[in-house]
C-alpha cells in the first residue's frame, strides 16, 4: 500500500457524539443502512436489559426502538438485509439463552425465530448473502448452562427457519472471533471456562469441513483481533496467571499473513507502545488502531495508538476524551466508535476516533 494513502497521526481526532440513552456494558453494536444499532447489555447491577436503540450519524442522535422481547447481554448479532438477528446471550439469573429473535426494520417489530439447539452465551456468528437474499448464517461455539464450552457449528436456514448442525469445530470454545472471507470462516481464540485458548481453525463453507491452522503464538485473554486486507492482527491482552505466574498485561502483537498462510516473525519494535487488555481496536484506511482498556496503572487507559505498516511501529494518537475499558465498538465510515463501557462506573460516553476529512 503506497505511503501517500496512509493517514498520518495528525489526521486522527476524537469526536464526542450524543451519549447513550442509558448506562450499560456488554451491549452489542451492529451497522445497518449507515446507522448503528445497540442491542441489549447489562445495567449497573449486572442485570440484563432489553434496550434496543439506533444511532443516526447525520442527526448525531440516539432513538429508542421497540425493546427486545428477551432482556439479555453479550448477544451475537448479525444483519440480514433489513433484518437484525439476535442469537443467544446471557439472560436473567446470568444463565445462557437459546432464544433467537429477529427485528424487521421495515415493520419496526420483533419476531421470534427457531431457538438454538442448546442455550449458549459467547456464540460467534457470521453471515454471508447477496443484498438481502440467500443469507447463510453460521453460529460457532458458545458456553452452555453447565459452563462447558461447545464445539457446535450450526447453520441457520433463513427461509425454512431451522438450525442445521454442521461438522463440529475441533476445539470447543466460547467468545471466539469469527471472520468470514470468501468461502472461509476463520475462528480465532476464545475461552474454555475462564482460560484463553490459542486455537485457530477454519471452516470451508463449500467443502463443509474444518482445517486446523497454526495456533496463535501467544495465548492471552481480553486481546483484540483485527482483520486487514491481507492480514489478521492479534493485539495485546492479558497473560493469565497459572501456577506461579502472575497475570500480566501484554504489548504483544502477532500477525497472520492470509496470503502466505502463516504467522509472521514479529520484531519487538512492532509491539504496542502500551501494555493493554480489554480495549477498543479497529482498522481505518490502512492503519490498525487501538484505544483505552486496562493496563498496569490503577485507572483505565486513555492512550490511543496506530500501527504504521511501512515503519513497522506504533505511533501515538490523541488520547480518548473519556478513558474506559469494556467498550462496545464498531468501525463506521473512517471512524472507530467507542460506546459505553466502564470508567469509574458504567459510562454513557460515545466517542469516535475519526480521520479528519470524514
Amino acid at each position: 500500500m503506497p505511503t501517500m494513502d496512509l493517514p498520518s497521526t495528525k489526521d486522527f481526532q476524537w469526536k464526542s457524539l450524543a451519549p447513550l440513552p442509558s448506562r450499560r456494558v456488554y451491549s452489542t453494536l451492529v451497522e445497518a443502512g449507515g446507522q448503528v444499532f445497540a442491542v441489549g447489555g447489562c445495567d449497573d447491577n449486572g442485570v440484563p436489559v432489553d434496550s434496543f436503540e439506533v444511532y443516526s450519524p447525520e442527526a448525531d442522535r440516539w432513538a429508542e426502538l421497540p425493546p427486545m422481547p428477551t432482556a439479555r447481554a453479550g448477544v451475537a448479532v448479525t444483519v440480514l438485509g433489513k433484518r437484525i438477528m439476535v442469537v443467544g446471550g446471557v439472560g436473567a439469573g446470568q444463565l445462557p439463552l437459546k432464544v433467537v429473535e429477529m427485528f424487521h426494520m421495515d415493520e419496526g417489530r420483533w419476531r421470534k425465530r427457531s431457538s438454538l439447539r442448546e442455550a449458549a452465551m459467547g456464540i460467534s456468528v457470521t453471515a454471508k448473502g447477496k443484498d438481502g437474499v440467500d443469507h447463510r448464517v453460521y453460529a460457532a461455539g458458545g458456553m452452555g448452562s453447565d459452563l462447558r464450552p461447545h464445539n457446535f457449528l450450526q447453520h441457520y436456514d433463513v427461509l425454512k427457519d431451522i438450525w442445521v448442525s454442521l461438522a463440529a469445530m475441533p476445539t470447543p470454545r466460547y467468545a471466539a472471533t469469527s471472520i468470514l472471507r470468501g468461502t472461509k470462516i476463520y475462528v480465532l481464540g476464545g475461552r474454555q471456562s475462564k482460560y484463553a485458548v490459542n486455537a485457530f481453525e477454519v471452516f470451508d463453507t463449500e467443502t463443509r469441513s474444518w482445517s486446523k491452522f497454526p495456533s496463535i503464538p501467544n495465548k492471552r485473554a481480553f486481546c483484540s483481533f483485527v482483520p486487514t486486507e491481507e492480514k489478521l492482527f492479534s493485539l495485546g491482552g492479558l497473560r493469565q496467571g497459572r501456577l506461579y505466574r502472575q497475570p500480566k498485561f501484554m504489548r504483544t502483537v502477532d500477525v497472520f499473513d492470509l496470503e502466505q498462510g502463516g504467522w509472521m516473525k514479529m520484531e519487538r519494535s512492532c509491539y504496542l507502545k502500551k501494555r493493554r487488555a480489554d480495549f477498543v481496536a479497529g482498522y481505518l484506511r490502512g492503519r490498525v488502531v487501538v484505544a483505552g482498556g486496562l493496563g498496569n496503572q490503577p485507572t483505565v487507559l486513555e492512550s490511543a495508538e496506530a500501527f504504521h505498516p511501512e515503519k513497522n511501529k506504533w505511533e501515538s494518537l490523541p488520547p480518548m476524551p473519556t478513558p474506559r475499558c469494556a467498550c462496545s465498538s464498531i468501525a463506521l465510515r473512517d471512524c472507530l466508535l467507542a460506546v459505553g463501557g466502564v470508567s469509574q462506573g458504567l459510562s454513557t460516553a460515545v466517542e469516535a476516533l475519526c480521520l479528519s476529512d470524514s
